[in-house]
């Protein structure tokens, strides 16, 4: 095995431990007295292509799977186009907006994304759609070219992806960020159950009453903090929102509560209807669950149904909450307080907030694939897991994996330089304690 260069090793665990160090940084405080800051924005995806979609068909850019993209989209219709194999895989197109904080929008207002073909049809069942509550905050919606069941679309070929913004008269018309996420899941093996699950096992979720640990959620699927089961703290200011991941395999079933404590009341009384919401989103970022509830500035929460079991089978059902719960994979909880929570509370004190998070079901055997569920962002394995005892962030859990492999490199080699390993480390100590701190930010 030939020698490995000292120079070049110094500098990959330096640059792991750099990344590590900065990870560590705590969130920002608010100074006593001080005006607060705005909420953190959306981060938006690492390495986005920016892209431009048309309104119409003609002239429509090409986006393709395993590609992020980046665009804004005002109320009406953008169009990109997609060129797919008769593979029988399945094609999954999200559509994320983020309106600007404080965004005047109504009940109605979403966005709704579906595949089509070339001769203008829509793919059967192909559209999914997001609607807004009270608050504008970042909402996710799916169109899917079922590749086996839809006959009309599974010849390869060109297929249009068309996503379009609804906003009543009255409310915000101006362009929003748009991120597009384009993901394949192969083409089912044999033995695969076809026919939709007739009963699943329902009802509240038993949630754990431990102490909480405290877990600073993102600011969207691209940061959302990694989560198991247990009690988990955070904090929340008016117009914000948190994004957590949790890992679901085949067969598991995930059921959650969110809790506002009291807030510092700036009034004798105040109310906001949707003060507190909470969605929960699929792997494939398409919507499965939300509820919301008022807020007074007192204790406030809400406990969302146990998802069903994580099956292949739930996409043939009818019902909107099981059909998403269709793949293994990172599922995602959004948490948002309703921007109308300032004028009756101190926006410069963060409210406390728990997650009460129970996994029930033993991790199942996974479907027969032609093909690789990784490959396309689904599916759980031990760095998830890891992931989630961790709470860690994408960000985080990709430099902690680089950690890692610069360890191997140093144990490989077989010399024992002690301030390499303690940078390593080091760095990965302060990576683990930022997933497990709150910020006020």
């Amino acid at each position: 095995m030939g020698r490995v260069r000292t120079t070049v090793r110094t500098g990959a665990v330096a640059g792991a431990a750099a990344l590590g160090l900065v990870a560590g940084l705590p969130g920002a405080v608010h100074a006593e007295g001080a005006a607060p800051g705005p909420v953190p924005t959306y981060r938006a995806a690492e390495g986005a292509k920016p892209v431009e979609g048309k309104p119409s068909t003609a002239d429509a850019p090409q986006i393709e799977a395993g590609g992020v993209y980046q665009d804004t989209l005002g109320p009406g219709e953008r169009v990109y186009r997609l060129v797919l194999d008769k593979d029988e895989s399945n094609v999954y197109v999200s559509a994320v907006v983020r309106p600007a904080p404080g965004a005047k929008v109504s009940g109605g207002d979403g966005i709704e994304v579906e595949l089509m073909t070339t001769a203008g049809p829509t793919c059967d069942d192909s559209a999914g759609r997001a609607n807004f509550g009270y608050d504008a905050y970042p909402i996710s919606a799916t169109g899917v070219r079922w590749g086996p069941e839809d006959a009309n679309c599974a010849a390869a070929g060109v297929y249009y992806a068309k996503v379009t913004r609804t906003s009543a008269k009255g409310y915000d018309q101006s362009p929003w960020p748009l991120e597009i996420t384009v993901q394949r899941e192969p083409g089912r093996g044999a033995g695969v159950p076809t026919t939709a699950p007739s009963t699943w096992p329902s009802g509240p979720p038993s949630l754990p009453g431990t102490e909480a640990v405290p877990r600073a959620g993102g600011t969207g699927f691209n940061d959302a903090r990694a989560l198991g089961a247990g009690v988990w703290r955070d904090e929340m200011r008016p117009g914000q929102t948190r994004f957590y991941r949790v890992p679901l395999d085949w067969g598991q079933q995930l059921g959650l509560s969110a809790e506002l404590s009291s807030a510092k009341m700036t009034k004798t009384y105040g109310s906001a209807s949707g003060g507190l919401t909470v969605s929960l989103y699929s792997p494939a970022r398409s919507p499965i669950s939300d509820k919301d509830i008022s807020y007074d500035g007192k204790q406030a929460g809400i406990t969302m149904g146990k998802t069903p079991p994580v099956a292949y089978e739930n996409r043939f059902a009818s019902d909107r909450v099981v059909k998403p719960v269709a793949i293994a994979g990172w599922y995602y909880v959004a948490v948002t307080m309703g921007g109308k929570v300032a004028e009756f509370t101190e926006d410069a004190s963060p409210v406390p907030l728990t997650l009460r998070m129970d996994i029930t079901g033993t991790p199942a055997k996974a479907p027969a694939y032609k093909g690789s569920l990784a490959a396309g962002g689904f599916g759980v394995d031990a760095e998830d897991r890891t992931a989630a005892k961790e709470g860690l962030t994408v960000p985080e859990a990709a430099a902690a994996a680089g950690n890692r492999s610069v360890m191997r490199v140093v144990a490989g080699a077989g010399f024992g330089t002690g301030t390499l390993l303690l940078l390593v480390l080091g760095g990965w100590i302060l990576l683990g304690r930022r997933g497990r701190g709150a910020t006020a930010a």
